[in-house]
């Protein structure tokens, strides 16, 4: 019997929650535990925590029952923390981890050097929907769980198309299609499809887009103003830098928009060997070598100015192997 699965079998009251601004991987992790313990522990109750979640999400079983704010500091036996590097990256949800009697935390960050009482981190994993898969017992996954951990797995690898996917990858994907997953739905309706104002701010993004240092480095920035005029907000930012980082001749792609004035969240990617998780972690942030972020302030420029230094570092290095 693993960490994880012990854990939930010795606690009546469970709390899970995951990083700030939910991605496919965070949302699928927490649903998928939620369905996990539902499904095949009636006799316990378990509350999932998020921030609002994208509603290509919702047609996830629980997804509804998510809540988006901590109403009153309820202390629970075990809070399960999924998809995230540090304690301080699940607010405004703390209060669950402090108050817990009982903390795990399942991870694939290579950032993550351990915050709970239980720590279950595998930076090989593709996804923390996958390293969930091999914590479960497979012959207890049922659909409901099988979509949500299928979901996570296909948009932490790009649809299987980036670097971090692996043989076990691919077999644990087969594993969950099995269980009857829609595939085509999945794929096409939470990655590919996009609202027109999607569209049309990721096309913003790319006219406003500048190559540096030898063309090796892209950058683009959307601020407040841009959104706004756009009627866009942060959920609807994906894909614009996976868009940057497929441009030819690019190492590192750099995607920044606008929280609140002169404060933009920051997502970084690399194509071969620029670890960008180590540039992330200077500025209180983290990640994978080849897909990482945090938050910054000051203007595009600054933050430019900022970053560039330690890119240039290593594309140096690099150069001069």
């Amino acid at each position: 019997m693993n960490a994880f699965i012990r854990a939930v079998e010795q606690a009546k009251h469970i709390a899970v929650t995951g990083h700030i601004r939910p991605d496919g991987d965070c949302v699928g992790a927490c649903l998928g535990v939620y369905n996990y313990i539902q499904d095949n522990y009636p006799d316990k109750s378990v509350d999932v925590y998020l921030e609002p979640i994208q509603k290509e999400f919702h047609f996830l079983n629980g997804c509804s029952y998510v809540k988006n704010q901590l109403e009153e500091e309820i202390k629970y036996d075990l809070c399960i923390i999924l998809d995230c590097s540090e304690a301080s990256r699940i607010q405004p949800f703390l209060p669950l981890y402090e108050n817990a009697g009982e903390t795990i935390c399942i991870d694939h960050h290579i950032s993550n050097h351990g915050f709970c009482d239980n720590d279950i981190v595998d930076p090989g994993a593709s996804a923390t929907c996958q390293l969930l898969y091999l914590l479960m017992e497979d012959e207890l996954i049922t659909l409901a769980c099988a979509e949500c951990l299928y979901t996570g797995i296909v948009h932490d690898t790009g649809v299987f198309k980036h670097s971090n996917t692996t043989k076990e990858t691919m077999c644990i994907a087969g594993e969950l299609i099995e269980k009857g997953v829609n595939t085509s739905h999945i794929i096409d309706d939470t990655f590919y499809r996009k609202t027109y104002a999607q569209n049309q701010i990721l096309g913003y993004a790319l006219l406003e887009s500048a190559l540096i240092l030898d063309e090796k480095v892209i950058y683009s920035f959307v601020t407040k103003k841009w959104q706004d005029l756009y009627g866009v907000t942060s959920a609807d930012m994906g894909g614009i830098i996976d868009q940057l980082r497929i441009t030819e001749g690019v190492e590192v792609a750099i995607f920044g928009y606008e929280l609140q004035p002169c404060e933009f969240k920051i997502s970084m990617r690399s194509n071969d060997y620029v670890d960008v998780s180590k540039i992330a972690a200077i500025f209180g942030g983290g990640g994978h070598i080849k897909a990482a972020g945090c938050t910054m302030n000051g203007t595009s420029r600054d933050i430019i100015n900022n970053l560039l230094p330690y890119i240039e570092k290593q594309l140096k290095v690099e150069s001069d192997c």
